[in-house]
């Protein structure tokens, strides 16, 4: 799980020199972003569909025991950033990374998504959209992601 995780997890702040700064245009674009139902799901003695295939953990206490399945593809496994500004702009994070089926060397993925009821039905937004990255310089002169 270690590997894929940090695949999932990059980012570095470039400070900017003197000189002309480059901007890139777009980082990695995550794509295809669908929807899944889990098979564990099916056991009704640990989930409780909700809504909107986001599923209530039944073991789990905490205010974030809801969970949804995504899919996704990557345009190229240069930067992972789409996955973690999605997780930080919903509160949301990654609580199953279904490693048997996200095979090595694909930019394919399949990845359980854990937080609040309210939290995971926003960031639905991105479903079958595309999503990626920008920089800009920050006041401070710093490229940072947007």
């Amino acid at each position: 799980m270690t590997s894929l995780f940090s695949k999932f997890f990059k980012k570095s702040n470039t400070p900017i020199s003197s000189e002309t700064p480059i901007l890139k245009e777009s980082y990695n674009v995550m794509k295809n972003i669908k929807l899944e139902t889990a098979q564990k799901y099916s056991d009704t003695a640990k989930f409780k569909l909700m809504q909107d295939a986001v599923y209530e953990d039944l073991t789990d206490e905490e205010d974030t025991k809801y969970r949804m399945t995504v899919s996704y593809e990557l345009e190229s496994e240069d930067d992972q950033y789409p996955l973690e500004d999605i997780l930080d702009k919903f509160l949301i994070h990654v609580s199953d990374f279904f490693e048997s089926e996200n095979k090595p060397n694909s930019n394919s993925y399949k990845g359980e998504l854990a937080g609040e009821l309210n939290d995971l039905l926003k960031a639905q937004v991105i479903i079958g959209k595309k999503v990626y990255n920008q920089d800009f310089l920050d006041d401070d002169k710093m490229v940072r992601l947007d």
